[in-house]
């Protein structure tokens, strides 16, 4: 995690820094601990960029550790998914992938070890019971006729509940603390359900699942975790957490210590309901580039270290914020792009130029850089010929008094290359425009002569030899800046209808070899990645990515 002038606070980070000087811990052990029911979306970025953080600057470990406690929801291609997209980022777990499942047996030891202290018993009362006997915010629960069931008897319930004798909610584990507290989670929490699912670790063994609450910490303190993160929804979870801890015969206790959860800006995180979309269709797939999944990121182009960067950005602290601003993250993208991705030309709405003065044959080839400030990057070659393409927005018949592009007897740069003068607009039977006719000033190559004001820069790609792109031009997947605000409106009303346009466009030649993830600055447009699953066969598919314009940077100036 870098301490640099962009970096904000993080209480964790001077927490722990404190307790290594006090001597109170001498290696630090963090996880990153995802359940398997769906992809990583940017709130995990953050916590992974913690958790791994953390490791990586006290010289500590940080494990990846399914919590698997639920095989209804979860499946393989998550786990492969997550996997990937922790390489992506950069980060290295230490030691195996782990599981929660690899401790079921442990687990299971230790409800045993419960019932006997006096501490679970085995309940008959369905679900709708047991929320009924639960009580409230403001009234206290009452206990279950079966809370004074013998140890025998629970004992020998649960071994019959493990070995699939029992319907699923037919009966439950519950922890025995408290039915009068005020912290609801401690009013005999469910540790064990009746699930008849096969596991994707463990197969068929199983006929009972521990709940996340109590695989969770027993599981921190297996792997010998010192500081169990979390964000504050996990605040109120603590005193059961430790509660556990307290009463099981663990081999470590670990610290729980929560911070606020990232809320962005026009984007959802709830995993339900982004799982939603991808169901319904709404979006092609969890690596969707609308989706704020670290996969669907990756696709749409971000880079890994812009996104590392972002998380350093926003910091971690306790206070909850309020919604982070979707620009700061552009910022953070665009600040890494701006140094480090080539330049090409793409027009998007290409309007045909013919230049009157130029022979037919003729073929000129301007050698250009690769980016303005990387020698590294080597140059390009832009053919220039008779025919050109230019964007139908760099040309107006009748333009504004401020509009310094193409028009009628007027002049303009072609970037790179020459001045041309607009003569003639050819427009087709519905008085459409289709072709303009211009000439070229040959002695403006590089400079501009005196007496004569240029304003206007733009782009433009020969019709020759120009590459022919499928530009997907994606923006935010909804229309307002919190989807999910209102309970008593379907987030599915706040679509953005213009989230995904698609437009035909034609690039520079130097595009025609780009490899899938290749990420460019079309310039004057914006930042574009080639796709990396369609750019197959020789088609070129790019996706935007992130405009040029700053907004976030200009509101912190002026701040």
């Amino acid at each position: 995690m870098s301490n640099d002038s962009t970096s904000a606070p993080n209480f964790i980070r001077n927490q722990i820094s404190e307790e290594i000087e006090a001597g109170k811990v001498d290696k630090i052990v963090t996880r990153f601990p995802p359940e398997p029911n769906g992809f990583l979306h940017i709130g995990h970025a953050k916590s992974i960029c913690l958790n791994f953080g953390l490791a990586e600057q006290f010289g500590g470990d940080c494990h990846l550790r399914f919590d698997d406690t639920n095989p209804a929801k979860e499946e393989q291609a998550y786990i492969d998914a997550i996997k990937e997209d922790l390489h992506w980022m950069g980060f290295e777990w230490a030691g195996d992938v782990r599981y929660a499942s690899d401790y079921f047996d442990q687990l299971y030891a230790w409800a045993q070890h419960l019932i006997r202290e006096g501490k679970a018993y085995v309940d008959d009362l369905s679900p709708d019971e047991i929320r009924e006997y639960r009580g409230t915010l403001t009234e206290a629960g009452k206990p279950s006729p079966y809370r004074e069931r013998s140890a025998d008897e629970s004992l020998d319930l649960l071994e019959r509940m493990k070995q699939g004798e029992f319907a699923e909610s037919e009966k439950v584990l519950r922890a025995k603390i408290d039915m009068a507290s005020p912290n609801i989670n401690l009013r005999d929490p469910i540790l064990y359900r009746i699930r008849h699912a096969a596991h994707h670790q463990t197969g068929e063994k199983w006929k009972i699942y521990p709940s996340y609450d109590f695989a969770h910490g027993q599981s921190d303190a297996i792997e010998g975790v010192t500081h169990s993160v979390c964000t504050l929804e996990f605040e109120d979870h603590r005193p059961l957490y430790e509660w556990f801890l307290d009463n099981l015969p663990v081999p470590a206790k670990p610290r729980q210590i929560e911070f606020a959860r990232l809320n962005l800006n026009y984007t959802l995180t709830s995993k339900r309901k982004l799982k939603l979309l991808v169901d319904q269709e709404v979006v092609d797939g969890w690596d969707d580039p609308r989706m704020p999944t670290i996969s669907g990121m990756r696709r749409r182009g971000y880079t890994s270290a812009s996104i590392r960067k972002f998380c350093d950005m926003i910091g971690v602290t306790r206070a909850d914020g309020g919604l982070v601003d979707i620009a700061m993250l552009y910022h953070a993208i665009r600040s890494d792009l701006e140094d480090n991705a080539p330049r090409a030309m793409c027009v998007m709405k290409p309007l045909k130029v013919v230049l009157t003065n130029v022979p037919d044959d003729h073929d000129e080839v301007f050698e250009v850089a690769g980016h303005p400030a990387r020698d590294d990057m080597g140059t390009r070659k832009l053919p220039f010929t008779r025919e050109i393409w230019i964007d139908q927005d760099d040309f107006m018949e009748e333009p504004p008094k401020k509009f310094f592009r193409l028009a009628p007897e007027k002049e303009v740069r072609l970037r790179n290359g020459y001045v041309i003068r607009c003569d003639e607009v050819i427009k087709d039977d519905a008085g459409e425009i289709s072709e303009l006719r211009c000439s070229v000033d040959f002695e403006t190559l590089g400079k501009n002569p005196e007496g004569r004001k240029v304003k206007g820069v733009i782009h433009w790609v020969s019709a020759e030899h120009g590459v022919p792109v499928e530009v997907r031009q994606y923006d935010n997947l909804f229309q307002v800046e919190q989807p999910d605000k209102d309970k008593e409106t379907d987030f599915l009303e706040h679509l953005n209808p213009e989230s995904l346009v698609t437009v035909q466009g034609i690039a520079e030649p130097s595009i025609r070899e780009a490899a899938p993830e290749s990420r460019y600055q079309f310039e004057r447009v914006g930042y574009f990645c080639a796709d990396r699953h369609a750019c197959v066969d020789g088609k070129l598919v790019f996706n935007r990515t992130v405009g040029l314009k700053d907004g976030w940077a200009k509101a912190q100036k002026k701040g």
